[in-house]
């Protein structure tokens, strides 16, 4: 008996259901079809094996993402070997998308079977699955199923915006459009203007030019020797100019009026401006295309290569095409009415703007048309896989061609393409390296660059932190710091003076009568010595000026003072013991 088992991948995690026989089932596909939608009904039919949640939301990405690529992820693997059973041969399992069960097939061994009873059943896990599992929720399952949306799509966008092709698609498309502008425009300024100049039109045939010389000159009847010069700098030769100055004198335009004249000089500004705008596009989708299909452009050319892009869908498309689709990618409609009116299918369809087609001669244009189809496939796809894109692929491929167009010419034999590829090898190794020793450095400059400017941010950060207060300590401790110096150096002693507590905790008393006897010992010694008048002064002598032999008179005030204390403190000792 052969158990049928079915796989459901959901945004929460993979769920495996079991069923009943296959027989059974296979019987009863119009019983299924009506139990789906009841939920009694369904479950006698369906039964759930195991659930295996996603642990994160990027568990459910990668799991996605393996699932729409046809790879077995290790969680499904794990999932599978698990609660299947051992006996291969006896299971069926069921999917959903056939590249999945392939991938299921090949590398694990189970029967896979899509479509008929399995998608009515797969339609009916959906829509009951947060009933079939414990503790999911319909809105939970809406949430993870909308996450899970959000994140495949943005990963599929990006890698979108990283392939840059969508750039070349977009500015290939715009150019296209701005030709035909600026030929309608330029026709509209080429009938406006004939008014009034009409033999303009038979001399100057390029519309942008048209439209800066009617900018320029404007009323015809103005235009004289002087303006010669600048008629020169626009037309870009000299007997065009002479021509244009000679018709203005002779023309047999009407006479216009100044508001037309301004409305027609507006107007051609603009035109002129879009031909500007055209040319920088140009040149920026030449800049494009040698970045992301260098071997492409340098084959059959910037614009040729950038409408095989746009028609394909993106560089990758191309890429996959072979090249009987590369020779009329762009020649639908004919392809179709030959195949159905049964007439001759064509030649050459987008490939026809190259210029090796219009070099060729008229029996072989067919025959060149498809070998530089061969050729193009081939750049497209070192474009696209090559992991550092360079031009040494195309100019040999183009070397080959040419070599082509000249064999069905004169008859001369062209190289093998082994031996080109050989060489191409070679070279493309060495710009590959060169290429990364550039990249290299300008990696190396922008790391020393980021480092610097981080630098000066952290050193902008810690100036701009630091407080007034902490400034103020700064410059305090500067300040002590220099007074200290000469100290350290010998050069002076620090300055003398009396003790400050001594003198809070005396009372008046005290004070009193240290004043008398210092006033009398200072007597003394003026009768004594002449010299040591510096001594009456201690406040002056304790100066931080003073020399040092001054330095024992400016002591012995203090020396005096202390002894006088010390026996007053005797005396009233002495007295309050006797008082007792």
């Amino acid at each position: 008996m052969v158990l049928l088992h079915v796989l459901f991948e959901y945004a929460v995690g993979y769920a495996l259901l079991a069923l009943k026989e296959v027989e059974e089932i296979s019987l009863l596909l119009p019983q299924v079809e009506e139990c789906v939608l009841n939920l009694g009904k369904f479950h006698n039919v369906v039964r759930l094996v195991a659930f295996c949640p996603f642990s994160s939301s990027q568990v459910a990405l990668e799991n996605a993402n393996a699932v729409s690529e046809g790879v077995v992820h290790e969680d499904l693997r794990l999932l599978l070997e698990t609660y299947l059973p051992s006996k291969k041969k006896k299971v069926l399992l069921g999917v959903g998308d056939p590249k999945i069960g392939a991938a299921i097939q090949e590398e694990l061994g189970y029967n896979c079977q899509t479509g008929g009873v399995i998608a009515e059943i797969l339609r009916g896990v959906r829509l009951h699955f947060h009933n079939l599992v414990k503790g999911l929720t319909d809105l939970s399952a809406c949430k993870a199923q909308l996450g899970l949306g959000h994140s495949y799509s943005r990963a599929k966008v990006k890698f979108n915006v990283n392939r840059v092709d969508n750039m070349i698609i977009q500015s290939i498309s715009l150019l296209d459009q701005l030709d035909k502008d600026i030929n309608t425009f330029s026709m509209r300024v080429r009938e406006w203007y004939g008014y009034h100049f009409p033999e303009l039109v038979k001399i100057v045939n390029d519309n942008a030019t048209y439209c800066r010389l009617a900018q320029f000159i404007g009323n015809r009847r103005e235009l004289n020797e002087e303006k010669l010069e600048k008629l020169e700098e626009i037309t870009m030769d000299g007997a065009k100019a002479k021509a244009i100055l000679d018709a203005s004198r002779s023309s047999m335009g009407m006479d216009i009026s100044a508001i037309d004249l301004i409305n027609i000089e507006s107007f051609s500004s603009r035109v002129v401006s879009l031909s500007e705008y055209r040319q920088s596009l140009h040149t920026y989708l030449r800049s494009k295309m040698s970045q992301v299909a260098p071997s492409l452009s340098a084959l059959i050319g910037e614009a040729v290569g950038a409408r095989f892009i746009a028609h394909a869908g993106s560089l990758t498309h191309l890429a996959k095409y072979p090249a009987s689709t590369v020779q009329i990618l762009g020649a639908e409609k004919a392809l179709f009415r030959a195949l159905k009116t049964r007439g001759n299918t064509p030649k050459y369809g987008l490939i026809f703007h190259s210029t090796f087609i219009g070099r060729a001669a008229a029996k072989n244009k067919g025959r060149i048309s498809r070998y530089l189809a061969n050729k193009c496939r081939i750049a497209s796809r070192i474009d696209c896989f090559s992991e550092v894109p360079t031009s040494v692929f195309g100019e040999k491929l183009r070397e080959q061609v040419e070599e082509r167009l000249s064999f069905y010419e004169t008859g001369e034999i062209p190289r093998k393409n082994l031996d080109v590829m050989k060489e191409a090898v070679v070279q493309a190794e060495e710009a590959a390296a060169e290429i990364t020793r550039k990249l290299e450095k300008q990696e190396k400059k922008r790391l020393k660059k980021e480092k610097k400017r981080l630098a000066a941010l952290a050193l902008a950060s810690s100036e701009n932190s630091s407080t007034p207060e902490e400034c103020e300590e700064v410059n305090e401790k500067s300040k002590k710091k220099k007074k200290l110096k000469p100290q350290e150096n010998g050069m002076e002693d620090p300055p003398v003076s009396l003790p400050k507590s001594k003198k809070k905790k005396a009372p008046k008393e005290e004070l009193a009568g240290d004043l008398e006897e210092m006033a009398t010992s200072s007597a003394k010694r003026k009768k004594s010595s002449p010299k040591e008048e510096v001594a009456s002064e201690p406040e002056e002598a304790a100066s931080p000026t003073t020399p040092k032999k001054k330095r024992k008179f400016s002591e012995e005030p203090e020396v005096a003072a202390n002894f006088t204390k010390s026996s007053t403190k005797k005396k009233k000792k002495s007295q309050k013991a006797q008082e007792d």
